[in-house]
């Protein structure tokens, strides 16, 4: 296993990278890694919304393009970052486990002590996520929100020194990689701002869940936002998690589901978990959450 690519050409995604290569040598002591760092579209438009660019395929498509040449083995990424349906011959290997899924503001230094709530009326709040945008324009009214772009460095930067932006909305997870625990002024919990499936987050849709595992059932809350956050729909459902302490299922000749190839997670709670989306999805379809969606498409494209 000689190659690694990563998402971003940025410390991020180096300390992400270098976290798996630890483990996978912990696991595998004899093997030798090497990590070739790339960038991709996404890192280099950096002038333009991720929502106005198509966003699923920006931080990934150079890197399909290196592990089908066979010049990398395997390649890290944020699972936000990948697109639904993985390219013919692809799987996710490996799903590390999850760090915090939830979103952070981090303050303006002179607003440091203060909560989205409590900002003064008309501040500027940065982020580049229509998902975040459209949930926290409708929980808090009396806040602008204005897309912010750059890697984490060049966007704590922006905040701290051009004056524009009483704060900005990140994710936890990344925040606490870099080692940047103490810049965080609030954490949002689900009921101010639901995460992206696979969170840490995609963001150029205004689609967001929150899930929880208790006594068995496994919930799921999802939920599709306007634009302005003035329209919206959610709903939650629930289904049975069978674990059992042993794998029962026996070996499986097709081990991959949605994507990902679990060979050590028995199939009855995969399957569970994948008809729980697809029947929440169906759900809030029926109950008009396309129209939402497509209204929010089209005034997306239009700006």
């Amino acid at each position: 296993m000689s190659g690694n690519g990563n998402a971003a050409a940025t410390a991020l995604a180096r300390i992400q990278t270098d976290s798996v290569v630890a483990t996978l040598k912990a696991l595998y002591p004899g093997l030798q890694f090497e990590i070739i760092a790339m960038s991709t579209t996404g890192d280099k438009i950096l002038d333009t919304a991720l929502s106005k660019i198509g966003e699923k395929s920006l931080f990934t498509k150079e890197l399909e393009h290196a592990l089908e040449r066979n010049e990398v083995d395997l390649v890290v990424h944020s699972l936000k970052d990948l697109p639904t349906v993985l390219p013919p011959g692809f799987t996710i290997g490996a799903v590390c486990k999850r760090e915090s899924p939830y979103d952070a503001v981090v303050f303006h230094p002179k607003f440091v002590g203060k909560t989205l709530e409590t900002l003064p009326e008309k501040s500027v709040v940065g982020t580049s996520s229509l998902r975040r945008a459209a949930q926290l324009q409708r929980k808090f009214p009396h806040l602008e929100f204005r897309n912010i772009r750059g890697n984490l460095n060049t966007r704590l930067r922006k905040l701290d020194e051009l004056q524009e932006f009483s704060a900005i909305i990140l994710a936890a997870a990344g925040l606490q990689r870099m080692g940047w625990q103490n810049r965080v002024g609030q954490i949002l919990h689900p009921e101010e701002c639901m995460y992206a499936v696979g969170q840490e987050g995609g963001c150029s849709v205004p689609v967001a869940v929150h899930t929880a595992i208790k006594d068995g059932q496994l919930y799921l809350t999802g939920g599709v936002w306007s634009l302005n956050g003035a329209e919206t729909m959610q709903d939650t459902m629930q289904t049975t998690i069978h674990v059992p302490v042993q794998h029962e299922d026996g070996p499986e000749d097709d081990p991959q589901l949605v994507g990902i190839t679990a060979r050590n997670i028995p199939r009855q709670p995969q399957l569970a978990a994948e008809n729980l989306g697809i029947s929440l999805a169906t759900l809030l379809l029926n109950k008009g959450a396309k129209n939402i969606l497509d209204v929010a498409r089209q005034l997306n494209e239009a700006h």
